[in-house]
């Protein structure tokens, strides 16, 4: 049975009933080679019943046995030691019986039920029944290994103190959404426990004074984390920050709120990343199977895996640029009544493919990812996509701004807005990218010259006019802010994050955008120095291969005409 495409379960025309296993004749979980997953050397059939107790957790390792039982029959398998292998007296099962002639499993119900000064009698106890258990929990103080050794058990780690008390925890009996906006906030922060309420306000305090925050935002915080305190299920439970977004229905501020039970140690953070709403949206309609075999291979490109095949995570804008290529194929298989993805073959995927272009290229890619992965994953048998061309994206050739938005960099240079007039500099002189522009702290400046990714950029004299306004104006508007990073707002002052990319990209408005800009800086320096492609690399932190883009422009008549008419400095 080599080199077969097809399970036993997706046999064309099938299914097929698999052959039983040649080991123990099981006509379930066949594996391969003849064998079942159970008697296969390769095969992981999970954790099982044990063979003598029936305790749940017992490996394939231990022939199917728990320690205890291991134990035992080492213990009791010797006449000499009082056992012997026969029916026990209670259950009549052919086992190895212990010194009162009954085995394991009888003798555990029988200690249970045994009440102090009352003899041992393992056919009452075990008359109406037994009580199964987990396999390796009754180890006390000391832990005996299979080889029957014996080691000591590890000492706890020390508590961490906390200002909450956390006392207990009522479960859930069903979900509900509080309801604040009912209430308002009179009267709910009341209800919280005033020891815990206490502590928390005090390290409100703290928090609010060493992140400057303004009275108002330390007061909403301290009323907010008594409002959660108080609608938790016993008082004394931790706080799921999913539950702290229902402050925004009474208006107040949730990441304030958030900090201090973090500062606390009384949050659980369970807010799911914006990804995975996208992902649950992208595969709506698609077949059951077909969403699973996705999520798999998303949970793999979002966190790696350290299990062989190694993978490392990919970044999230890798990861919807990939599934977005491929999602209109996989709906088209989707309705073509297919509903896994171990269903498609090398045709099938020729057929969908776009003829040519950059389409062709994108949705390859993307195909490529997801089965390649879950090939690798042995989710599916085969790689329908492997050894298949699907042609290469077409790069984008940059292009010099024309006159007229030439004069509009001329307007944002001399903005009356700081920021604006230096994002717009240090794009226009020095070409930083920006999520550079966005990582930019004070510390990275030291005498005129900017330190970004290891590079060390001298800065140009009108980039340092720019900053003196920027700064002035940052440290009049902001003068008690701990951010340490050059550009802020008023979103970001406090929280000692970085701005949004969307803020840097109104800061330069809506009819350029900071790519445009940096090509045009870089078309004018490959225009200025004859095309020196390492010099290129070198002032741009650039790789030789993107130099060469650049430098591909000097052999274009229409961009020589264009990039002599206007000057980018």
């Amino acid at each position: 049975m080599r080199q077969v495409a097809y399970c036993f379960a997706c046999w064309p025309g099938g299914p097929v009933i698999p052959p039983p296993c040649l080991t123990c004749g099981s006509h379930q979980g066949y594996y391969a080679a003849g064998l079942c997953i159970r008697c296969h050397p390769w095969g992981d059939p999970g954790p099982d019943s044990c063979r003598d107790c029936l305790a749940w957790g017992a490996r394939r390792t231990n022939k199917w046995l728990c320690i205890g039982c291991v134990h035992w029959r080492v213990k009791y398998s010797n006449p000499s030691s009082g056992g012997r292998v026969g029916p026990c007296t209670s259950c009549r099962r052919a086992l190895v019986r212990g010194a009162r002639g009954v085995c394991r499993l009888c003798h555990k119900q029988a200690t249970y039920l045994r009440e102090p000064s009352r003899p041992f009698d393992a056919t009452a106890a075990n008359e109406h029944g037994q009580q199964l258990f987990l396999a390796d929990m009754f180890t006390r103080g000391k832990t005996a290994t299979a080889t029957g050794n014996i080691q000591q058990a590890r000492k706890p780690l020390p508590l961490i103190p906390h200002c909450l008390t956390l006392r207990q925890e009522q479960l859930t009996l069903f979900t509900m959404k509080p309801d604040l906006v009912a209430h308002g906030r009179a009267g709910l922060h009341q209800r919280a426990h005033p020891d815990d309420a206490a502590g928390l306000e005090a390290i409100a305090h703290q928090v609010a004074e060493s992140n400057k925050w303004s009275v108002r935002q330390r007061n909403d915080a301290i009323i907010g984390t008594k409002i959660m305190l108080g609608i938790q299920a016993g008082g004394q439970a931790p706080v799921h920050a999913s539950e702290v977004e229902a402050l925004r229905d009474i208006d107040l501020c949730v990441w304030t709120v958030i900090e201090v039970l973090a500062a606390a140690g009384a949050l659980i953070e369970d807010r799911a990343p914006a990804i995975d709403s996208w992902l649950v949206e992208r595969l709506d309609g698609l077949p059951e199977s077909m969403v699973e075999e996705l999520q798999t291979w998303f949970e793999v490109m979002k966190n790696g895996t350290k299990t062989p095949p190694r993978r490392r995570p990919r970044s999230h804008q890798t990861i919807t640029l990939h599934l977005s290529w491929a999602l209109p194929i996989l709906r088209q298989w989707a309705a073509a009544g297919h509903g896994s993805l171990r269903e498609i073959s090398k045709e099938h995927v020729l057929d969908a493919l776009p003829a040519a272009g950059a389409e062709r290229a994108r949705a390859g890619q993307g195909l490529k990812s997801i089965f390649r992965l879950l090939k690798a994953r042995k989710v599916l048998f085969l790689d329908p996509t492997a050894r298949l061309k699907t042609g290469e994206h077409p790069s984008n050739q940059p292009l010099p701004l024309d006159p007229d938005r030439i004069s509009h960099i001329r307007e944002l240079l001399f903005a009356e807005d700081p920021a604006t007039a230096l994002v717009v500099a240090l794009i226009a002189f020095h070409g930083i990218r920006m999520g550079q522009l966005q990582r930019i702290a004070l510390t990275d400046i030291i005498d005129g010259r900017l330190t970004v990714d290891g590079r060390v950029i001298p800065l140009a004299d009108p980039v340092r006019e720019r900053l003196g306004d920027w700064l002035d104006h940052r440290g009049s508007r902001w003068p008690d802010t701990t951010n340490g990073y050059l550009f802020i707002n008023r979103r970001s002052v406090y929280r000692g994050c970085t701005v949004g990319a969307r803020w840097l990209r109104l800061a330069i408005g809506p009819t350029l955008t900071p790519r445009e800009l940096r090509e045009d800086r870089i078309l004018a320096e490959v225009h200025a120095n004859g095309g020196d492609v390492r010099a290129i690399a070198d002032l741009f932190g650039l790789s030789i291969n993107a130099s060469s883009r650049y430098a591909y422009t000097l052999e274009h008549d229409d961009l020589v005409a264009s990039s002599r008419t206007h000057d980018t400095t």
